[in-house]
C-alpha cells in the first residue's frame, strides 16, 4: 500500500471508527453496532488496522518538537515518544511498541490526528507543485517562442524582455555546451514569479 493510499485509508478508518464507537446508547443500539461490526470482513478490518498503524509510524517519524505542537491524547504521545527512544538495534522492541501504538490508534478518534498530519504535509506539497510548474514553464519557453505571451498573461508581473533574454542565453549556452548557468537562472526567475503569484491568492 502506498503512503497516499494508506493516508486515505486511515481517514476512512478513522471516520468509520468514530461512527461505530460505543456511545452509551440503548441496548438495541449497541446490538446494532455489534451487528454492523461483525458484518465487516476480516480483510476490511485488517486494512483499517494497517492504515491506522501507518499513521502511528508517521507520528514516530516526526521530530520531537513537531510532536509537541500536535494535539494528541497523552497516552499516545507518551507511546510515540517512547518509540523514538528505542535504539535501531532493538528490532523486537520497536515492533512491539509500534503494535502498541497501533492498538491505541484503534481505540481513539484518529480523524483529528490524520487532519493534523495532512496540514503538516500541505506546505511540502505546495512547494513540490510550484517546482514542477516552474520546470514545465521553462521547458515550454525553451521549445515554443509563442509561450512567452501565454506566460506573461498568466503572470502579469513577469518582465517579458528579461525572460526573453534568459531564454536566448540558455539556448546559447546549450549550443556552446557550457554549464547550465542560464538554464538554472531561468528556472529561478520563473519559480519566483509563480510563488509570488500564488502568494496573492487568498
Amino acid at each position: 500500500m502506498s503512503k497516499a493510499s494508506a493516508r486515505q485509508a486511515a481517514k476512512q478508518a478513522a471516520t468509520k471508527a468514530a461512527t461505530n464507537a460505543p456511545t452509551g446508547e440503548t441496548a438495541i443500539d449497541a446490538g446494532d453496532d455489534s451487528q454492523e461490526e461483525n458484518s465487516i470482513s476480516k480483510s476490511e478490518r485488517k486494512r483499517r488496522m494497517t492504515a491506522l498503524q501507518s499513521v502511528g509510524e508517521e507520528l514516530v517519524a516526526l521530530s520531537t518538537d513537531t510532536l509537541k505542537k500536535l494535539d494528541l491524547p497523552d497516552e499516545l504521545r507518551v507511546a510515540v515518544l517512547d518509540a523514538k527512544k528505542i535504539g535501531p538495534s532493538k528490532h523486537g522492541g520497536t515492533r512491539r511498541q509500534m503494535q502498541y501504538i497501533g492498538r491505541l490508534m484503534r481505540e481513539i478518534e484518529a480523524a483529528p490526528i490524520v487532519e493534523q498530519l495532512e496540514a503538516l504535509r500541505a506546505p511540502g506539497r505546495k512547494a513540490t507543485a510550484w517546482h514542477h510548474l516552474a520546470e514545465r514553464w521553462r521547458e515550454r519557453l525553451l521549445t515554443d517562442a509563442s509561450s512567452l505571451a501565454a506566460f506573461a498573461t498568466e503572470f502579469p508581473q513577469a518582465d517579458r524582455e528579461a525572460l526573453a533574454r534568459g531564454v536566448a542565453a540558455t539556448h546559447a549556452e546549450r549550443a556552446a555546451r557550457q554549464p547550465p548557468k542560464h538554464f538554472r537562472l531561468l528556472y529561478q526567475s520563473i519559480h519566483e514569479l509563480i510563488v509570488a503569484e500564488a502568494g496573492k491568492t487568498p
